[in-house]
């Protein structure tokens, strides 16, 4: 009786438990978004659970960029992409995200278009991108003249630009940060906020701000940059994760992240 009596106290605190984090553990009938990432053994960004902590689950797996974020690094890692949808298909996924914006957009929409296609074709799931998350975040606050912050070179920033123009966006301002490969220290909340309004500053008063690279943490800059600049701000991973889990049929508002999670 006394080992019974322990067994119910003890799945009572973890009812408890439960309860006040509000899940402990994912659900296996949560439906499944599965991210592919152009590093190898990236981990599920912290922003999934942070956006979304029930009634998803993230699955991951990744391509390799060994060449950075450059086009040659970009040409040599997309024939990676199938198997590794593949694989998130035979995981559970219900979604598959291509989830990198330079590597989805650096040829242009119909190249974007072209990436989910396939892996809709070898897969039969539904399949999107990241940079169709930051196409997604602009048109729900209605924007047309927009800032772009990136952390890439000129010539990758660029094909940005053109993406953006492809989907009728009007790019007042765009400025990067130079990088191939992020460098430690090289991409600070400082550095990035800084990066951000110096853009905003310099747009003519754009609709919107864009902030392009998943590498970069940007989830807790947006309510700053917002506060900053009066217009809502796009970022990779954020509202990449906000069109994914869109696809799976569910609400994608999120609470205390900034204009486009209110509105979405």
């Amino acid at each position: 009786m006394s080992s019974r009596r322990e067994f119910v106290k003890i799945a009572g605190l973890a009812t408890m438990y439960v309860a006040a984090r509000g899940s402990a553990l994912p659900a296996a009938d949560e439906p499944a978004l599965g991210l592919i990432f152009p590093p190898l053994d990236y981990p599920i960004p912290p922003d999934a659970k942070r956006l979304y902590p029930t009634g998803v689950r993230f699955l991951g797996d990744g391509v390799g960029l060994s060449g950075g974020m450059t086009i040659d690094g970009y040409e040599e890692a997309i024939p990676r992409l199938i198997p590794a949808a593949e694989r998130l298909a035979k995981q559970g996924a219900k979604v598959i995200s291509f989830f990198g914006s330079s590597i989805t957009f650096y040829k242009g929409a119909k190249f974007n278009e072209e990436l989910t296609q396939r892996i809709t074709k070898t897969t039969g799931l539904p399949a999107t991108t990241q940079s169709n998350g930051l196409i997604d975040g602009l048109r729900i606050v209605n924007a047309k003249r927009v800032a772009v912050a990136t952390a890439y070179t000129d010539i990758v920033t660029e094909r940005l630009k053109i993406f953006l123009q492809e989907h009728g966006f009007d790019v007042t301002f765009a400025k990067g940060l130079g990088y191939e490969r992020i460098p430690e220290g090289g991409a600070t909340q400082e550095i990035l906020f800084k990066l951000g309004a110096d853009t905003y500053a310099k747009s003519k008063k754009a609709d919107a701000l864009v902030i392009s690279c998943g590498a970069l943490r940007t989830l807790d800059l947006i309510v700053p940059l917002e506060n900053e600049t009066k217009v809502p701000v796009v970022s990779s991973t954020p509202h990449g994760l906000m069109n994914g889990v869109r696809m799976l049929g569910i609400s994608p508002r999120a609470k205390g992240f900034g204009m486009v999670f209110e509105k979405a």
